[in-house]
């Protein structure tokens, strides 16, 4: 197991707009990564096309559609995986989809799990029934998405599926940002992981305000990067000694509790 380069993409989400924000992640990826082999992972926000929109009769693309397209481009061009959620049309729901794409095209899929009841996005969007868990460079990999975050049992590190990396892509609204902080080292030290969480900044049309705050932390809540509240690409290598001698020094996940995650 090698070290592992991530990079964490906070920008602002234009409303509404996938052939825009496309454009403009674009952009940054190009400024931030100037070629292929400078990270191996590449991670978007939550709805990152359009922002956290419940006009989902409006707004969903077909799945597959322009913006898994688009996630396959930016993968083969850095020869990274590129993962983030989408809003989307799928086997007649409407679903908050994060997309896994790997720089051969191939891709997998998680539907949020834990939909926002306080916005309505349980009346909207049919929820996930199954976690992912990823396989890659040698890492293995959890990726969930923004309410997600404040379901340990859902997070929860386990011995018969363990995971290196924790990952929560967001639209998480600036009156609740220290919870976001607070949780996200919370499911760190508790899961003996890296964590990345990954927000969006600017306005919405739903008139939320978001301030960022995606940062990176070890397996001990200790923040390795922090993307304030500016518009970047945050990249960050993991070293998998340092996740290794820890588990090694304290083996926390031999003495946890047992249980069946889907009947939880």
């Amino acid at each position: 197991m090698n070290d592992l380069t991530v990079s964490l993409v906070q920008t602002t989400i234009h409303w509404h707009d996938p052939a825009a924000n496309r454009e403009l992640l674009a952009s940054l990826l190009t400024s931030a990564l100037t070629g292929p082999g400078l990270t191996d992972l590449i991670i978007l926000p939550e709805m990152f096309s359009t922002g956290f929109s419940m006009e989902a009769e409006t707004q969903a693309e077909m799945y597959p559609g322009p913006t898994l397209a688009w996630m396959q481009e930016q993968a083969a061009r850095y020869e990274a995986v590129v993962t983030g959620s989408v809003l989307l049309r799928a086997d007649g729901h409407y679903r908050n989809r994060l997309l896994w794409v790997r720089p051969d095209g191939t891709h997998s899929c998680y539907d949020k799990r834990h939909l926002f009841r306080a916005a309505g996005e349980h009346e909207v969007y049919t929820r996930g029934e199954q976690p992912l868990l990823e396989e890659w460079r040698g890492w293995r990999i959890k990726p969930l998405i923004c309410y997600d975050l404040r379901f340990p049992v859902w997070s929860r590190n386990r011995r018969d599926a363990p995971y290196d990396l924790l990952l929560y892509v967001a639209n998480w609204p600036q009156p609740r940002v220290e919870i976001w902080r607070a949780l996200l080292r919370a499911r760190a030290i508790e899961n003996q992981a890296y964590v990345a969480g990954v927000n969006r900044l600017g306005s919405d049309g739903a008139g939320q305000d978001y301030n960022g705050q995606s940062s990176l932390l070890d397996m001990q809540g200790d923040y390795l990067a922090q993307a304030g509240n500016l518009q970047t690409v945050l990249t960050h290598t993991l070293q998998a000694t340092s996740l290794r001698e820890l588990r090694e020094r304290t083996p926390v996940m031999l003495d946890a509790d047992d249980f069946n995650l889907l009947s939880c």
